[in-house]
């Protein structure tokens, strides 16, 4: 039967909240721990399938699903808490990951800096590589797999396709695929699978995140049907990891990187110079990261984004938050005045929010960022109304209050060890003249703008 908000399971340990949504096979459901009333996701098989003669290998293999995702330990992995037994029915109670999948991000923001994209698919990837350690693939790496925590963290769910395999060994696996992200050998029930089945996963998910595009699907591919080169939908992708993905994805497994650290090996530690398409340059070692070009617009003449552009370039984070300030000013007229009311934030022009938000995203790897602020104060319930609970929860997640006590500005810190969501600061307390209760008024004020703006 299907389990209703309210029901009970295990002996009462848990307590079912609603459906999450439904697979090929399984179902989830979001529930609560009745002892500590946290939450955790619960999958099961399909009441159909009770009557389905092949029931049977459905429980088997969710079961073995169960074990192997135990046996994979990593803070980038979802982590199975439980596995029970429900009438007729297995499942697996496992921990709730807070966020969206990076399908639903991309959808919503569009295409993604290459910083941010990279970051995420390495962590998914130091996650894979522990996987494979385990002698097994995991077979769905795809957008929709990916859960970007609060913080910003990216984990790898549903180990449904999930088997084990032997290096240069042909063997037989249930086909089982998601058009696009799965590889050519992954089409056939017999063939060699290996670690490079899931490099052209991952590479095919970079794509994605950087284009906003479904790679064509390998069946496809294998008609003569071209994959279009990431670079012709995005120009920005550095040459460094056009080729990263490209080599990913050869069709030809023996010509792809042959394990995900290898394949990680191609890729930049910071985005790469970009060069002429026919013969690709060399992604050039450079003390500082070579940025992507950012249009630097603003809808009021004469306010000229460039000196922040080049201190967040250079990582002169307190220099930029000051020059962050002074523009916010320029832009709302109170250069003079010297802080911002709340009608010069309902009314803050939408492009300059965003021209600030995306240099700040970019050179701070996406730890920075008006984009980034909202984001955590709406995982902690703010809604844009004043509301002192929320907003000492929001202090206390970016790393403006310690220990109860909220650091004057100075005490901030100026780098990338700083929690994310630190920075920018200045924009909302030039003058300072009514302290912290401006600031909170203001930021409340912000978070409802940012919304309007699509940011």
């Amino acid at each position: 039967m299907v389990w209703t908000p309210g029901q009970r399971l295990n002996g009462d340990r848990y307590i079912i909240e609603g459906e999450l949504g439904q697979g090929g096979f399984g179902v989830t459901y979001l529930a609560k721990k009745a002892q500590n009333r946290q939450r955790v996701v619960i999958k099961t098989l399909k009441d159909d399938l009770l009557s389905d003669r092949h029931f049977a290998r459905y429980r088997d293999k969710f079961r073995d699903e169960a074990l192997l995702l135990s046996l994979c330990k990593h803070p980038n992995i979802v982590q199975i808490e439980n596995y029970f037994i429900d009438g007729n029915l297995p499942c697996i109670a496992m921990e709730y990951v807070a966020g969206k999948d990076l399908w639903k991000l991309v959808e919503k923001r569009g295409i993604l800096w290459e910083t941010e994209a990279l970051n995420y698919i390495r962590k998914v990837a130091e996650a894979v590589i522990v996987v494979h350690e385990k002698g097994l693939l995991h077979r769905d790496i795809k957008p929709q797999n990916i859960m970007v925590r609060d913080n910003f963290d990216a984990v790898l769910i549903d180990f449904g396709l999930a088997r084990g395999f032997i290096p240069d060994r042909t063997q037989q696996m249930t086909v089982g695929l998601t058009h696009g992200f799965a590889p050519p050998e992954q089409y056939g029930e017999i063939g060699r699978f290996a670690k490079y089945t899931d490099v052209y996963a991952l590479a095919a998910t970079l794509y994605y995140l950087l284009t906003k595009t479904p790679p064509t699907p390998a069946f496809m591919r294998a008609l003569n049907y071209s994959l279009k080169p990431p670079f012709q939908i995005n120009p920005n992708i550095s040459d460094a990891v056009h080729r990263a993905i490209l080599k990913g994805m050869e069709m030809d497994e023996t010509k792809r990187p042959q394990s995900v650290q290898k394949w990680l090996a191609m890729l930049p530690q910071s985005p790469g110079n970009r060069g002429q398409r026919g013969g690709v340059l060399p992604t050039i070692p450079s003390p500082q990261p070579q940025p992507q070009p950012i249009n630097l617009i603003s809808a009021k003449e004469g306010v000229d984004y460039r000196k922040l552009d080049r201190l967040l370039a250079r990582g002169k984070w307190k220099e930029a938050d000051e020059e962050t300030a002074i523009k916010m000013l320029e832009v709302a007229g109170r250069t003079k005045d010297g802080w911002l009311r709340g009608e010069d934030i309902d009314r803050f022009p939408c492009a300059d929010l965003r021209t600030i938000d995306q240099l700040w995203v970019k050179y701070s790897n996406g730890r920075f960022g008006f984009s980034v602020q909202k984001r955590i104060y709406e995982s902690l319930g703010g809604t844009g109304k004043d509301d002192e609970k929320i907003w000492k929860a929001f202090g206390d997640r970016v790393g403006w209050r310690v220990n109860k006590e909220w650091l004057y500005y100075n005490d901030l810190k100026f780098n990338t060890k700083a929690q994310e969501g630190h920075l920018p600061r200045m924009g909302l307390s030039v003058g300072g003249r009514f302290g912290l209760l401006r600031i909170r008024v203001g930021y409340s004020s912000l978070a409802s703008r940012l919304v309007e703006c699509n940011i």
